[in-house]
């Protein structure tokens, strides 16, 4: 009988320990989850203005892109496309934007709805679901994946 009193009393004492860092933490992560809302957004503009320094500076250069249509990027030719006008949007819109955070990564799920063209052909519309990766080196935030997938209507 003694045991479990004990095991219960340890139990809640770890748990009261624990509330204040919690507590703590959160407005942490609060902030940053803001910062990386608004670098989501610098990103998601960059793309839209075909600003290449801009979106130089926030992507990894290791960075990947599955394209909506399932063909593979990688930053170095996201670049390229933008720089040369092959790679134009009319319109690159956000929405439902949610991130989690994990140390130093953060994981973005939002929507997409995408206008525009690359090469010779318009690019699929959408809605997509986008999953958005960044991760923090040397105290900067770069992304380093992208993945948008179509969305099926919900039956």
């Amino acid at each position: 009988m003694r045991k479990v009193n004990f095991a219960s009393l340890a139990l809640a004492a770890i748990c009261l320990l624990s509330v204040p860092l919690v507590v703590i933490g959160q407005g942490k992560d609060d902030k940053a989850e803001q910062t990386i809302k608004g670098l989501t957004d610098q990103w998601r503009q960059a793309l839209l203005k075909a600003d290449v320094a801009t979106y130089d500076k926030l992507t990894a250069d290791s960075f990947i892109t599955i394209g909506t249509a399932g063909r593979a990027f990688t930053k170095a030719e996201i670049v390229e496309l933008l720089k040369s006008g092959k790679l134009k949007y009319d319109a690159y819109d956000y929405s439902d934007v949610k991130v989690r955070l994990y140390g130093d990564a953060a994981v973005v799920n939002c929507m997409l709805n995408q206008k525009g063209r690359i090469g010779d052909r318009d690019l699929i519309a959408g809605p997509f679901l986008v999953v958005l990766v960044w991760v923090k080196r040397n105290g900067q935030w770069q992304t380093v994946s992208w993945q948008g997938t179509r969305q099926l209507p919900q039956s």
